[in-house]
C-alpha cells in the first residue's frame, strides 16, 4: 500500500498558487487544503485584508490548532494531500519543527511581477507582506534538516510548460504525474477559502494554466525599493528550480 504523501507548497501571494491547487485537486487521488494558517496570521497581525473577519471566524486564531490539522492524517483516509500555504503566514516566534514531516516545495515568482499584481488588490504593504524573506527561511530550514535541496518551481516555467514542470514536480515528491492536472472545470470549489470571492476571480474563470505573457511593469520609487528588498531571496532560490521533464 502506498504511504500517504502530504505536499506543503510554500508560495508568496499573487503567484499561480491557486491554479496549482486546482491542478492537484483535479486528480482522483488528491484532496487539497487552502491556506490553513491564514486566520491565525490575520488575528496576530491585524492586517486589513479583504474579508479578514470571515477568515478568522472560519479558521480560528491559534496557529497550533492549525498545525495539528496540517500535520495530521490525510482527510478521508486518502494517499495524497496538497496544502497551499502562504509563506508570510509564518509568524515571528512560530516553531518550524512541524514542517519536517511534510513534502515541502517552493513556488517562486519574479518579485516585480508579484508586486505589480499585489498592489492592484492592496495598498500600504511592505516587503514582508510579499513573503520572499519567509520563503527563503523556510527553504533553508528544510535544506538544513534534510541535507537536500527541496523542490523549487518558478511560475513562469510552469506556464511555459505545464506538463513538463508538473511531471518534474511529481517526480521530485515521489508521485506519478496525472494528465488530469493540466485542465479542470471552471468555477468555485468547496475547498476554496472564504476569501476566494475577493481574490479568485481569474481562477474561477479558468480551465487550465494560462499561457505565460510578459508584462510591461512600471514601478515608482517606493515599489522599486520593495522589489529590491525581495530580489536577493528570489535570486537565491531561482538557481535551485526544477527544470521541465521531457
Amino acid at each position: 500500500m502506498t504511504a500517504p504523501v502530504t505536499i506543503a507548497m510554500w508560495s508568496g501571494p499573487r503567484n499561480i498558487s491557486t491554479a496549482m491547487m486546482r491542478s492537484f485537486e483535479n486528480r482522483a487521488d488528491c484532496v487539497v487544503c487552502d491556506e490553513p494558517l491564514y486566520g491565525p496570521y490575520l488575528h496576530a497581525t491585524g492586517k486589513p485584508h479583504p474579508g479578514a473577519a470571515e477568515v478568522i471566524a472560519e479558521q480560528g486564531t491559534d496557529w497550533r490548532t492549525s498545525v495539528e490539522f496540517i500535520t495530521g492524517p490525510v482527510p478521508g483516509g486518502g494517499t495524497l494531500w496538497y496544502q497551499k500555504h502562504m509563506t508570510h503566514h509564518i509568524l515571528p516566534g512560530m516553531t518550524l519543527d512541524w514542517i519536517d514531516g511534510l513534502a515541502n516545495c517552493f513556488l517562486i515568482r519574479e518579485p516585480a511581477e508579484v508586486l505589480s499584481s499585489y498592489r492592484v488588490r492592496r495598498d500600504g504593504f511592505d516587503a514582508l507582506d510579499l513573503g520572499f524573506r519567509q520563503q527563503l527561511e523556510l527553504f533553508e530550514h528544510v535544506r538544513d534538516r534534510t541535507g537536500a535541496v527541496p523542490p523549487v518551481i518558478d511560475s513562469r516555467d510552469v506556464l511555459l510548460d505545464p506538463r513538463g514542470m508538473l511531471t518534474a514536480l511529481c517526480d521530485a515528491v515521489g508521485i506519478g504525474f496525472d494528465d488530469r492536472m493540466l485542465a479542470w472545470p471552471s468555477g468555485e470549489r468547496d475547498s476554496d477559502g472564504v476569501w476566494g470571492k475577493y481574490w479568485y476571480d481569474a481562477v474561477w474563470a479558468s480551465t487550465g494554466f494560462a499561457p505565460y505573457r510578459p508584462k510591461a511593469i512600471e514601478l515608482d520609487d517606493d515599489a522599486r525599493a520593495i522589489v529590491e528588498q525581495c530580489r536577493p531571496c528570489y535570486d537565491t532560490l531561482f538557481p535551485h528550480r526544477l527544470r521541465p521533464s521531457s
